[in-house]
């Protein structure tokens, strides 16, 4: 999922309506085929662009059904949400119809039974199998992907073209062209990273051939080690960068305190925001062997219909058309949502070349986290953030802490 701070949830009420009812009942919930659709969707910072897409959904929808309204209530992206979701799945007087719901959250949900499997109504959809994992657990589809977050690598074109530097085509490059820059330039950081960017941190995880659920293995702790290693008085010093989230990276590219960043294609708008704006390039973050490409961690947001939901047919239709690749590329246009269907996407990257670093990205293979409601806890315990932090301020080495950052992970999995 891609997290930012949302303001507080608002209700948006949009509808057109006629005509008569149908009583054709459905196993789960019901099969209602007028009457008021709800939905439920992610609040934003800036919900005007989103909003008015929305509505012209809105208004296509209720144009091809008699009798039918949709009501959208806009709801905070807080760890709240967690528990409207839950209340939603244990009583259907308070349930949507349809939600957007983030991919992390995905297996939570699913074990608790909220969302109905779509797979048999969806159907075959222009996405990639990596993509269609995201909204899959135990071989049950239980919402369309309607947009992804994919980060590559932000860099200065200004500060690059100065010191006659080329962009990184591996993690080796990456080091010394980080320590070069920080060296000629010491009021910049070679690269913004973090100490609690788990999402910026697990692309050298998984380059290095290690995971999540193995972070004591060779191969993790050579990634951890290679991402650690940018957190150094020559490149991001510790006192500094150990507290730095993904937004908090974000805010220094843009505001031209770093030469280089590992940011997301939802992070465009805030760098052109910034002093950074039009003075720089991106290219997907290079892995360890020259001219690949790390594999990124594919957030994003998924459309499901709940298993409460009172008007199921409705539902499923909706989500195909706000789903589809008409509404993707116009929430792309809005507010830089990187569609999932592979379709809109490669329109678009004919139309924009910022896209064609993300979609790179995205053909070389994508990552995403354990689909298992045991990530909840990894996350929300900053397991990995621990991690990075003990190494980068020299309270533990690389394998002590990965050692204690693995048993945490087999710990919340029920493993002993």
């Amino acid at each position: 999922m891609r997290f930012v701070n949302y303001v507080a949830a608002g209700v948006a009420v949009l509808a057109l309506a006629a005509c008569a009812p149908s009583t054709a009942p459905a196993p789960a919930g019901g099969d209602e085929k007028t009457g008021t659709l709800r939905v439920w969707l992610f609040d934003e910072p800036n919900r005007a662009p989103k909003e008015k897409v929305v509505g012209e959904a809105i208004k296509e929808f209720t144009a091809a059904h008699a009798g039918v309204k949709v009501e959208v209530a806009y709801i905070p992206t807080t760890p709240a949400r967690h528990e409207k979701f839950k209340g939603a799945f244990n009583d259907p007087a308070s349930s949507p119809d349809v939600a957007e719901y983030g991919n992390t959250d995905l297996a939570e949900y699913a074990a608790a039974g909220g969302f109905a499997d779509l797979g048999p109504q969806l159907g075959n959809q222009d996405l990639t199998p990596d993509l269609l994992k995201s909204a899959t657990v135990d071989g049950k589809q239980y919402g369309l992907p309607w947009f992804i977050g994919i980060r590559a690598l932000y860099y200065r074109t200004d500060v690059f073209d100065e010191l006659k530097l080329k962009p990184p085509t591996s993690l080796a490059e990456l080091t010394e062209t980080a320590r070069t820059i920080r060296e000629k330039k010491p009021d910049l950081y070679g690269i913004a990273v973090g100490g609690e960017y788990t999402f910026g941190a697990l692309p050298f995880v998984w380059d290095a051939g290690g995971d999540i659920t193995t972070l004591d293995s060779p191969e993790a702790r050579k990634g951890v080690k290679a991402y650690t290693d940018l957190l150094t008085d020559d490149i991001c010093p510790p006192q500094a960068c150990v507290s730095l989230t993904g937004g908090k990276t974000v805010e220094l590219f843009a505001g031209g305190k770093a030469a280089m960043a590992i940011l997301g294609n939802f992070n465009r708008s805030a760098v052109d925001a910034g002093a950074a704006a039009g003075k720089y390039a991106v290219v997907p973050l290079p892995g360890s062997a020259p001219g690949s490409i790390a594999p990124a961690f594919a957030g994003g947001n998924n459309l499901g219909v709940l298993k409460n939901a009172a008007h199921r047919t409705l539902a499923v239709e909706f989500v195909k058309l706000l789903g589809g690749k008409a509404y993707q590329t116009k929430m792309y246009e809005a507010m830089g949502n990187l569609p999932t269907l592979t379709g809109a996407r490669d329109e678009l990257a004919a139309k924009d070349p910022f896209v064609k670093p993300f979609l790179d990205t995205v053909a070389a293979g994508t990552r995403f986290v354990p689909l298992d409601p045991a990530w909840v806890k990894i996350d929300n315990s900053k397991v990995i953030p621990t991690m990075l932090q003990k190494i980068a301020t020299g309270r533990a080495g690389v394998d002590a802490a990965t050692a204690e950052a693995a048993a945490a992970v087999k710990t919340a999995f029920g493993r002993s």
